[in-house]
C-alpha cells in the first residue's frame, strides 16, 4: 500500500509540474507585464520539485588534467544482477594506481561521486561500484544483502587485479573493511594495497548523530513492520520487498528541512533576478539529490542490525557466511581514515575506529585526516576534497603503491 500510495502521488506531482512547467513559459512571455517574473519563477520552483528523476549520467567525458583537457571514456569490466564495475578509461593513464572507488548504497545513485571521481581521474585509473535500483532487478536475480555486497566487493577487486587501492565513500567503509579482513586472511593476492574510508560507521556508538539515533531508538521488527514495502507492478522487480528511496530521501530532508527550505527560497530569488547561472547551480545539486533508488529489504535490514544495533564489527562478532571477520587480520593494507569536523551523519570518531581495531597492522601503515570545517558531503565533494583531501589520498597511495 506504502509503494502504491507513493507511485499515485508521484504521477499527481508529475503532472502538477507539467502544468508550472507550461504556466511559467506563459507569464515569462513579453506580453504579460507587471508580476510576471515573479509568478514564472514560483511556478518554475514548484516545476523543478516535482519534476521525475531517473538514474543521472556521470557525464565525464572530459576532465582537465596538468591543464589540458584529456578525453574520457566509460566502460563496464563486470555486470552483476546488482550493481556493475564502471572504469574510467582515459588517455595517458597508463602505470597510474588503480583505484576502486566504492560508492555508498543508501538511496542515491553512484553518481553522487561524480566530484570525487572527477577529481581522482587525475591521478589514477579509476573503477567505481555502479549499484542498480533494486525495484529494476526481477525477482528470478535473487537476493542481496550485506554478505552479497562484501561478495561483490572482493569479486570486483579481482577483475581490477593486483595492486589496486580501494576508497569507501561513507556506508561502505563497513563491508570495505569487512572485505579487507577476509582478503587478507585468504592471503588473496588482489587485496588492496590501500583503504581509505570516508566519514564511515565503522563504530556507531562514537559521537552518536540523529542518523544512529533512528536506527538504535526502535526495535529491529519495527523497520521490517514500517519501512519496507513491496515493489508495484509496472517495474521489472515487481514484488521484491525493499526500503524505497523516497522514504530514505524524506528522512534526509527532514533532518535539515530548514536548509533545504531555504536553497530553494534562493533559488527562486535567482530566478526573480535573472541569475540563472545560480539558479542552474542549485537545481542542478537537487536534481542529483533526489534522484533516489531502492535498496534490497535483506540488505537494509541487515544493516541496521549489524552495523547499527549490534555494532558486530567493532565488537570482533561480525560474520560473513558463518565466517568470523576479523581486523586483526590486516596486516598490509594501509588504512587511511577520514572524517569531516562537522559531520552530521558519521560523528568524529567513527570512522577513526577502524585505526584501532586493525591490532596486526603497523603504525606507519595507519593514517588518519580531520577535515576542518567539512560536513559529511564536503569530504568527498567541492574545493575542500579536491584541494585538501584528495592530496592526501594521492599521497597515502603513491607511498603504499
Amino acid at each position: 500500500m506504502l509503494y502504491n500510495a507513493y507511485e499515485m502521488q508521484r504521477s499527481l506531482m508529475t503532472t502538477a509540474g507539467m502544468m508550472a512547467g507550461w504556466g511559467a513559459e506563459m507569464w515569462r512571455h513579453p506580453a504579460y507585464l507587471g508580476g510576471g517574473d515573479v509568478l514564472a519563477s514560483a511556478l518554475e520552483v514548484f516545476a523543478h520539485t516535482a519534476e521525475p528523476r531517473g538514474k543521472p549520467e556521470f557525464g565525464l567525458d572530459r576532465i582537465t588534467v596538468d591543464g589540458r583537457e584529456v578525453a574520457v571514456t566509460e566502460e563496464i569490466v563486470l555486470r552483476k544482477p546488482f550493481g556493475q564495475l564502471k572504469r574510467f578509461r582515459r588517455e595517458g593513464v597508463e602505470g597510474a594506481p588503480k583505484l576502486l572507488i566504492v560508492a555508498p548504497m543508501s538511496g542515491h545513485y553512484a553518481t553522487l561521486l561524480r566530484g570525487t571521481v572527477a577529481r581522482m581521474l587525475q591521478s589514477a585509473d579509476v573503477y567505481v561500484t555502479d549499484w542498480r535500483d533494486a525495484k529494476l532487478v526481477p525477482l528470478t536475480d535473487g537476493r542481496f544483502d550485506l554478505d552479497d555486497y562484501i561478495d561483490y566487493l572482493i569479486e570486483f577487486m579481482g577483475a581490477i587485479g593486483p595492486g589496486a587501492h580501494m576508497l569507501a565513500v561513507c556506508q561502505p567503509s563497513v563491508p570495505c573493511l569487512a572485505a579487507a579482513a577476509l582478503m587478507s586472511a585468504d592471503a588473496h593476492p588482489c587485496r588492496p594495497r590501500t583503504l581509505t574510508m570516508m566519514g564511515g560507521p565503522i563504530d556507531t556508538r562514537e559521537a552518536p548523530t540523529s542518523v544512529n539515533t533512528l536506527a538504535t531508538e526502535r526495535p529491529h521488527a519495527w523497520f521490517e513492520q514500517n519501512v519496507i514495502a513491496t515493489v508495484p507492478s509496472g517495474h521489472p522487480g515487481a514484488g521484491r520487498r525493499v526500503y524505497p528511496g523516497f522514504l530514505q530521501l524524506a528522512g534526509f530532508m527532514s533532518m535539515n528541512l530548514g536548509d533545504h527550505m531555504l536553497s530553494h527560497f534562493e533559488m527562486y530569488k535567482h530566478l526573480v533576478r535573472g541569475d540563472g547561472e545560480s539558479a542552474d547551480a542549485s537545481k542542478a545539486f537537487y536534481d542529483e539529490y533526489r534522484s533516489v533508488c531502492d535498496m534490497t529489504a535483506e540488505f537494509y535490514l541487515q544493516t541496521i542490525d549489524v552495523v547499527f544495533q549490534s555494532h558486530a564489527l567493532p565488537k570482533g562478532e561480525m560474520m560473513h557466511r558463518g565466517r568470523p571477520v576479523n581486523v586483526g587480520a590486516i596486516t598490509d593494507v594501509a588504512l587511511l581514515a577520514i572524517e569531516g569536523e562537522r559531520d552530521d551523519i558519521s560523528g568524529l570518531g567513527q570512522t577513526k575506529s577502524a585505526l584501532t581495531l586493525a591490532t596486526s597492522l603497523s603504525d606507519d601503515r595507519k593514517r588518519y585526516l580531520m577535515a576542518e570545517g567539512a560536513g559529511h558531503y564536503g569530504i568527498f565533494n567541492g574545493s575542500r576534497w579536491r584541494d585538501k583531501i584528495a592530496p592526501v589520498v594521492e599521497d597515502w597511495m603513491k607511498i603504499h603503491g
